[in-house]
């Protein structure tokens, strides 16, 4: 594919640190113990509207006062748009390093290729699992003919030190396991909660769990107390224990809870995530996670040049070109702006 439809309506909620709307992206420092509350909190996080074409998306994190929950360093949340008329999500190939992305989606479908080999149709409910280890490239599409709508999130997972270099990877898997109490459907798509375990590839102690509530649901959730967590209300609203969380929004929770009770007036689906706080400071900028300012240019030099991530099959040569770096040096301080 020479020359790829524009970036239109949800496709940039995944790449306004990731594609080509940036000229000049912003680095994210964020690690470290000090931010990460050792208690339970309530702090709603002011997420970002960020307009990319004719769309809006939500950038949930990194934002103001909170760069990380657990691993969890960047979640945006788009949709639900209507791309009937449109060729919806359209994002060239692009690199990553030092991060797992999680596709998830609530409604549509997106075609999923990367430099590995790997070409998958991601639907609703099945988990896109890609661990970018050293380096790897893909690109994100709707297919053709594709679903009138689309709304999901994208999540990425920092690596800690031991694991970035690692072989990239993707998992693709349907029949996620998960558990039910009354009004509640919840699927498990990375690690454990209430007996149930994801078979997606973890590199640290984290949970994401899809939490489906019928009207006047109330129910409560088993907790790790030494993990922190956040809820991120894609659909409809809820009544947490410590507050609200409004649709779109996001709520940090803090750490120290041994469980969570949730409670609806009209169905909602939410998304739970949660971790051991991340010890390791780390910079983040555009597609990369790394130590240093200068690992960060070197492996933006490596993808301009060509060099270290193989092509994405059915593209050439085509990919997204890296926008230049911040003036100043990249450098890792700390979980808060």
């Amino acid at each position: 594919m020479s020359n790829p439809a524009p970036l239109q309506g949800p496709a940039a909620s995944l790449r306004e640190v990731g594609g080509s709307g940036v000229l000049h992206p912003a680095a994210h420092t964020l690690g470290g113990l000090e931010a990460a509350s050792a208690s339970p909190v309530h702090d709603l996080l002011p997420g970002k509207q960020v307009l990319l074409g004719s769309s809006r998306v939500t950038r949930l994190l990194p934002t103001l006062g909170r760069r990380l929950v657990g691993a969890w360093a960047f979640v945006d949340h788009f949709g639900p748009d209507d791309v009937a008329t449109d060729p919806g999500m359209q994002v060239p190939p692009h690199p990553h390093t030092g991060l797992q992305t999680v596709s998830w989606l609530l409604e549509g479908e997106v075609h999923h290729r990367d430099s590995l080999g790997s070409d998958v149709l991601i639907r609703p409910r099945e988990l896109g699992l890609m661990t970018a280890g050293r380096a790897i490239a893909h690109s994100e599409q709707s297919p053709v003919p594709h679903p009138a709508m689309l709304h999901g999130a994208q999540l990425w997972v920092a690596l800690p030190d031991a694991a970035r270099a690692t072989a990239p990877a993707f998992e693709h898997v349907t029949g996620l396991p998960g558990f039910a109490a009354d009004g509640l459907r919840a699927t498990v798509f990375l690690g454990s909660m209430a007996g149930a375990t994801s078979p997606g590839s973890t590199h640290s102690p984290l949970v994401g769990v899809d939490l489906d509530l019928v009207a006047g649901a109330d129910v409560e959730l088993p907790l790790e107390p030494g993990f922190e967590y956040a809820v991120l209300a894609s659909v409809g609203s809820a009544e947490l224990d410590s507050g609200p969380v409004p649709a779109g929004g996001m709520a940090y929770l803090g750490s120290g809870r041994r469980s969570l009770r949730l409670r609806t007036d009209a169905p909602a689906r939410l998304l739970l995530l949660g971790g051991e706080p991340f010890e390791e400071q780390i910079v983040m900028w555009w597609n990369f996670i790394g130590r240093s300012g200068e690992e960060i240019a070197a492996s933006r030099d490596a993808w301009q040049a060509g060099e270290l991530f193989p092509a994405v099959p059915g593209w050439g040569d085509e990919r997204t070109p890296a926008p230049p770096l911040p003036a100043g040096t990249l450098k890792p301080r700390g979980r808060e702006r």
